[in-house]
C-alpha cells in the first residue's frame, strides 16, 4: 500500500474525555486520507489516535519507549519496541512530513521542538502555545490546516 503522507501525532497520556474523542476523530480523518500515522504507541492521545486510525482501516505505527511490545496500545497496526525511553521522540519527528500536537506536556514539547528543528510543519490542537506551531480549533480544522501546510511546504 502506498501512503500519500506520513503524519506523526504527538500528545499526552493524561487527557480528558473530550480531548480523547477529538483525537479519535482526527485519527479517523487521517486514515480516510490514506496517511501513514506514527505515534508514541501508549495511552491517552496516542491510544485515541490509534483507535481512530484503526476504526477506518488505516495504518498506525507505534514507536514505543521500551523493549517489549506489551506497552503498546491495542489499536496499533505496527508496534516498534526501541528501548530508547524518551529518546524515541526524535524518531517521531524524523519519520513525518507533518506533525500534529494534541494536548501534552514536556514529552510533547520535545517532539514539537525536534519537528520544528527539522523544518517540519506542526499543527497544534489544544496544545502548548509555541512559536511556529499552527493552531487549529476543531478536528476538521486540524485536517484542513495540515493539508494547507503540506501544500505550502
Amino acid at each position: 500500500m502506498k501512503f500519500k503522507v506520513r503524519v506523526s501525532v504527538f500528545g499526552g497520556r493524561d487527557i480528558n474525555e473530550s480531548t480523547y474523542e477529538d483525537a479519535v476523530q482526527i485519527g479517523r480523518k487521517l486514515a480516510r486520507k490514506n496517511y501513514l500515522v506514527f505515534c508514541g504507541g501508549g495511552l491517552g492521545v496516542m491510544e485515541a489516535i490509534s483507535k481512530g486510525v484503526n476504526d477506518e482501516g488505516g495504518t498506525v505505527v507505534g514507536i514505543l519507549k521500551g523493549r517489549t511490545l506489551q506497552e503498546g496500545n491495542e489499536y496499533l497496526s505496527i508496534p516498534i519496541a526501541t528501548g530508547m525511553d524518551i529518546g524515541r521522540n526524535v524518531l517521531l519527528a524524523y519519520n513525518c512530513d507533518v506533525a500534529v500536537a494534541i494536548s501534552g506536556k514536556y514529552g510533547t514539547l520535545s517532539e514539537i521542538a525536534y519537528a520544528l528543528q527539522l523544518n517540519k510543519p506542526v499543527i497544534g490542537y489544544k496544545t502548548l502555545n509555541i512559536d511556529n506551531v499552527i493552531h487549529a480549533q476543531t478536528p476538521d480544522e486540524v485536517l484542513s490546516t495540515l493539508m494547507a501546510a503540506l501544500n505550502n511546504a
